[in-house]
């Protein structure tokens, strides 16, 4: 079996997770995020999962992901079917999961170098 070691590279990463904050690198945030590699906006102003649409959902496509990760509490969710969609005819896949599974996929993706956004939705 070969064995590949993963150290942190330059990227951002996700340390912990607790009710109502995200450590990102060195840093808690009260507040819903976005993470990318070297990305953070701190004052993304998302609190639902039915906020996510619009202008709010413009602004990830910009920055072309393959693939956004979206967090949110501590039980599964669904994206409503139009926000999905709206991803998908970019071109972009978009997960939705609890708050600490997206933070540990989020660091994955990165190790990985892969072209990922989190949006950490903290209410």
């Amino acid at each position: 079996m070969e064995l590949t070691e993963h150290t942190a590279g330059n990227h951002h990463q996700i340390r912990g997770v607790e009710p109502g904050r995200v450590l990102v690198s060195d840093q808690w945030y009260a507040s819903s995020l976005v993470v990318g590699a070297r990305y953070l906006d701190s004052d993304w102003p998302v609190t639902s999962l039915d906020e996510l649409a619009g202008p709010r959902i413009d602004s990830l496509v910009e920055m072309q992901p393959e693939l956004v990760i979206v967090g949110a509490g501590q039980h599964q969710q669904f994206l409503p079917h139009e926000t999905q969609l709206a991803f998908i005819r970019h071109g972009i896949g978009i997960e939705c999961m609890t708050l600490g599974a997206a933070a540990r996929t989020f660091n994955v993706l990165m190790s990985e170098n892969r072209r990922a956004l989190a949006a950490l939705i903290i209410g």
